[in-house]
């Protein structure tokens, strides 16, 4: 099972790397007006485009670049600096894994326990608002929580969230102060599917005949809840988590952008807005790779957590 959802995975980063490298070429405009200026004139405009391949039919150039990026080779940026795009990623990975992986956080920690109080409770009122507050979450756009709060944080207490960016290893508690807010607003979503998955399989296992059994057994409420219930129903909302990835990843470009992170997401909006094609590309490769391999991460914990399937690995 693993050998065939590793050759899947493979498969689908190829269709990305397709799909970004023929999109990226339909963007309106012309990359050597952008590097050149208006004052270009066409022997300019040819040359570069003989220098950068852009001359070149779509086959050569598709082939050229899957060749560097089997090196591990990003490609170079057509801005002027012409800076190496892996080593520009690279510089910008730490702010993009620190709001990712924050904000999985604080949906798992939220989320399941959220969930299964729901379910323990349910019908009571305490139930009625935390399904409330999960429908919310599900309903209103994280970008738009992050901007109307950053219009009144500014507007009522003239406060703006820090600038600039420092390494975890220089100011750990600057990082948090930047990464904090943005991270806690971009897990609202995950953290409501998170929590109506976990409340409805928690509502499911807990009509099983095992856990009556477990019951009439006079055990202890929180034995049974957490050893006998909360363990088989987990699988699913795993699976609901490796799907609520590829939204974590795709938010950090939202999100970097309107709190100043300078993470790939905002690497790759900069990229656009200049027409870097290669620099574009280079960013939704990392991106897709991400999805990938934790969707492909996911897969492989199900047996570990459901041992009926370890016999097909």
């Amino acid at each position: 099972m693993v050998a065939r959802r590793a050759l899947l995975s493979l498969i689908t980063v190829w269709v990305v790397t397709l799909i970004a490298f023929s999109l990226v070429r339909l963007i309106p405009g012309d990359v050597t007006l952008t590097l050149l200026g208006e004052s270009r004139t066409e022997e300019q405009a040819a040359d570069l485009r003989e220098r950068l391949g852009l001359n070149r039919s779509f086959v050569e150039q598709y082939v050229r670049w899957m060749g560097d990026l089997a090196r591990g080779d990003f490609g170079t940026s057509l801005l002027p600096n012409r800076a190496k795009v892996g080593g520009q990623i690279a510089e910008r990975l730490e702010p993009t894994l620190l709001l990712m992986f924050t904000a999985l956080l604080f949906s798992v920690c939220t989320g399941i326990p959220i969930g299964v109080i729901a379910a323990i409770r349910q019908g009571t009122a305490l139930d009625f608002v935390l399904r409330s507050f999960s429908i919310l979450g599900l309903s209103i756009p994280g970008f738009y929580i992050a901007t109307q709060l950053l219009g009144v944080l500014a507007k009522q207490w003239g406060w703006i969230p820090p600038i600039g960016w420092v390494g975890i290893g220089e100011d750990p508690l600057g990082v948090i102060q930047r990464i904090w807010m943005p991270a806690l607003i971009l897990s609202l979503g995950t953290s409501a599917q998170l929590m109506r998955m976990s409340r409805a399989m928690m509502l499911e296992v807990l009509r099983q005949d095992y856990i009556r059994t477990a019951w009439a057994k006079g055990l202890h409420e929180r034995k049974v809840i957490l050893r006998h219930a909360l363990r088989n129903a987990l699988l699913p909302v795993v699976t609901v988590l490796g799907l609520s990835m590829a939204f974590l990843v795709g938010g950090t470009v939202i999100f970097e952008t309107l709190f100043g992170l300078p993470g790939i997401g905002t690497y790759m909006v900069n990229s656009v807005i200049a027409r870097d094609y290669v620099a574009v590309q280079g960013a939704t490769v990392v991106f897709a790779l991400a999805v990938v391999l934790i969707n492909l991460f996911v897969d492989v914990s199900y047996t570990f957590l459901d041992p009926r399937l370890r016999g097909n690995r």
